[in-house]
Formats: C-alpha cells, sequence, structure tokens
C-alpha cells in the first residue's frame, strides 16, 4: 500500500501574529480531521515549509502535498514555491507535489456567496 501524502497547508506569512492566527483558525479543521496535516509558512512567520517537511521527514514521511491557501498564482507561486520545492526535494530525497492555489476551487466561491448571504440577512 502506497504512503498517503502528508498535507501542508501553505500560507504567505506575515511578521503579525494577528494574521497568522487567521490562517490557523481556517486551517484548524483540516489540522484536525486530516492526520499528519500542518500549516506552514512561506516567508516572515514559523513553521516554515523548510521546518514541516524536516519534521515529516524525521517522522518517516516521503510524500507531501502542497496545497496554497492563497486566491490565485501569483510569482510566489509560479517561481518562489516551486523553487522552494525543488530545493527541499534535493535535499530530502522527497517528492512535494504542489496543488493549485485554493482560490481556484469552485466550492471557494460558493463559500463566498454562503458569507455573503449570512451578511445580507443580519
Amino acid at each position: 500500500m502506497a504512503e498517503a501524502h502528508r498535507i501542508i497547508l501553505l500560507a504567505h506569512g506575515s511578521s503579525d501574529a494577528r494574521w497568522c492566527e487567521t490562517f490557523e483558525k481556517l486551517a484548524a479543521p483540516t489540522v484536525e480531521s486530516v492526520p499528519g496535516a500542518r500549516v506552514a509558512y512561506m516567508e516572515l512567520a514559523e513553521p516554515s515549509l523548510e521546518s514541516i517537511v524536516e519534521e515529516g521527514v524525521q517522522e518517516g514521511a516521503r510524500h507531501f502535498r502542497v496545497v496554497p491557501l492563497f486566491l490565485a498564482a501569483g510569482r510566489h507561486l509560479r517561481k518562489d514555491v516551486p523553487a522552494m520545492i525543488d530545493a527541499l526535494e534535493q535535499t530530502h530525497g522527497v517528492s512535494i507535489h504542489l496543488a493549485p492555489p485554493i482560490g481556484e476551487n469552485p466550492q471557494l466561491g460558493d463559500a463566498i456567496r454562503d458569507v455573503v448571504e449570512q451578511e445580507l440577512a443580519k
């Protein structure tokens, strides 16, 4: 049986702890229900993508799936994150798949509509 991918929910990161708390709350249902799922930050906050991959490797993980908590694929997801992933794959001998940004999933559009409808109902 093939090993399941470790899920890494990747956010940009900020030096403002309140910003990070927002993403940690957003990711909590996934982290609580998907074994081994973790939040990581691309920059400016901890834990970093590198530290989460290193932690997984120490626990025996060889396959990772990065789900970007970004609305769209800009420069970071087209250049910076793939370069980080390439370096981590080379350093640790692991495979890391970069999923499309969460904003490309049509279910997010439905969730935004639901939030707007809730606001209108107040």
